[in-house]
């Protein structure tokens, strides 16, 4: 961006998610209120004209601390010089994480970087059942440790006080902003935080039990160099611009505005949670074409991405095809067992991407994809840097389109977290970007 540029046009909002479906499910929050969001794959080598948040997504979730926390730099460094005036740091709704991190030492990283001495670190996200009381985590009815998180693959997720978890991954002192200050509202939130700076506390996990807690949280971090949590603390941050005037509440309506894309259209999905579990098997019970794949036989040297293209092309110019991964944790567990943890994991994530790609060539422009290490490797492997944000499709679900060189023709794309979605979000987002031969399910 050049100096020249007025400062009016520069992004105000900047942002750094350790995933690509966290970052697309941030910016949807933030387009929703109204900011118009780019999300780019990784650090750009250009700056997005005309926007008012920018999304860098990273894949540092689950790689080393140290290379996370170089990621997170290097994107904070970028984002810094395009002018942005805040900065957020965004991870899952979940707190996914180990006990070396990453959520604490990017946290830290980013602190010194932009010699701040204090940030907050609030997941909650009501729509999607993700609340906070106490310190502990809720997914739904059940604590985070009972929600079936506790057999993530690469996470898992056993004590739900997040006081505690995020302590174990940092040295700076971690406190708690309870309910009955945040129940208050604004005013009372920035007194705790007053009083816990005074304590020496750099970092304090803060309750929220529904949005209008959220909107009270981002008022009371309005002056925070440096915001983090899940994508739903976003609600309450582009109020704060809108009130300073640097933001026109007007040009919210266009925020969401999408090209129309037409070709033919596919279905992705690498995780194996719950949510993308039930959407897989409705699918199937549906009687829509559907192809697995299955790691052991990849391990093994079987041609199945071949045969997965060949049942791919037999199907797309009907109606939409799925090609999944997803199985139970329990036959999870049973493939790392025989293959190890990181060897089936990138197996898959290259089989889907290698798919892609060659869908992509076979004229497929619509993409629907499932899992977060999965929408890392199949954007990767489609060329793509980029995404315009679009309307929600599902709580945390935009729908969006790649933004490329000029002659180039965009891809419409659904990046979906594992956890994200009603049973029929397959269906409803392949409606959503534009495709017109799903028909009725055979049943």
């Amino acid at each position: 961006m050049s100096a020249q540029q007025n400062a009016a046009t520069r992004p105000l909002l900047g942002c750094i998610a350790d995933d690509f479906t966290g970052a697309t499910d941030l910016a949807n929050m933030l387009v929703r209120e109204g900011m118009r969001t780019v999300q780019t794959i990784g650090v750009p080598d250009s700056a997005p004209q005309e926007v008012d948040a920018i999304v860098v997504a990273l894949k540092s979730r689950t790689i080393p601390a140290a290379e996370a926390v170089a990621d997170s730099l290097a994107a904070l460094s970028w984002l810094q010089q395009q002018g942005c005036r805040q900065f957020f740091f965004k991870y899952c709704s979940t707190f996914d994480s180990t006990a070396q991190g990453n959520i604490g030492p990017v946290a830290d990283a980013l602190l010194q970087a932009l010699g701040s001495d204090f940030t907050i670190a609030c997941p909650v996200f009501p729509e999607t059942g993700r609340t906070l009381y106490r310190g502990h985590l809720f997914i739904q009815d059940q604590l985070l440790n009972e929600s079936g998180m506790q057999n993530h693959p690469l996470t898992p997720m056993t004590d739900p006080n997040l006081v505690r978890v995020l302590q174990q991954q940092t040295e700076s002192k971690v406190g708690l902003i309870g309910y009955p200050t945040v129940s208050q509202g604004a005013d009372q939130i920035r007194a705790r935080i007053d009083m816990l700076r005074q304590q020496g506390v750099r970092m304090a996990i803060v309750d929220a039990l529904e949005n209008q807690d959220l909107y009270a949280i981002g008022a009371a971090c309005a002056d925070l160099p440096l915001v983090t949590g899940g994508s739903g603390i976003a609600l309450g941050l582009p109020g704060n611009f809108v009130r300073a005037g640097l933001l026109n509440p007007q040009q919210g309506a266009k925020a969401s505005e999408l090209p129309v894309v037409d070709g033919l259209s596919v279905v992705l999905a690498g995780s194996a949670s719950k949510a993308t579990n039930a959407q897989v098997s409705a699918w199937i019970e549906s009687n829509r074409p559907a192809f697995r794949i299955d790691p052991l036989m990849l391990a093994a040297g079987e041609p199945v991405v071949a045969q997965a293209l060949a049942f791919a092309k037999q199907h797309l110019n009907q109606q939409p095809a799925l090609i999944y991964a997803t199985t139970t944790p329990e036959q999870v567990k049973q493939v790392q067992a025989k293959l190890g943890v990181e060897r089936a994991g990138l197996l898959i994530e290259q089989a889907l991407a290698d798919i892609a790609a060659a869908l992509l060539a076979s004229g497929v422009r619509r993409f629907v994809i499932a899992g977060g290490e999965t929408s890392g490797a199949v954007v990767k492997a489609l060329g793509v840097h980029a995404l315009r944000i679009g309307a929600q499709i599902d709580p945390g679900v935009p729908a969006t389109a790649s933004i490329g060189a000029v002659g180039v023709a965009p891809l419409a794309m659904a990046l979906k977290s594992g956890n994200f979605g009603s049973v029929d979000f397959f269906e409803k987002a392949l409606r959503q970007l534009g495709e017109t031969k799903l028909g009725e399910a055979r049943l």
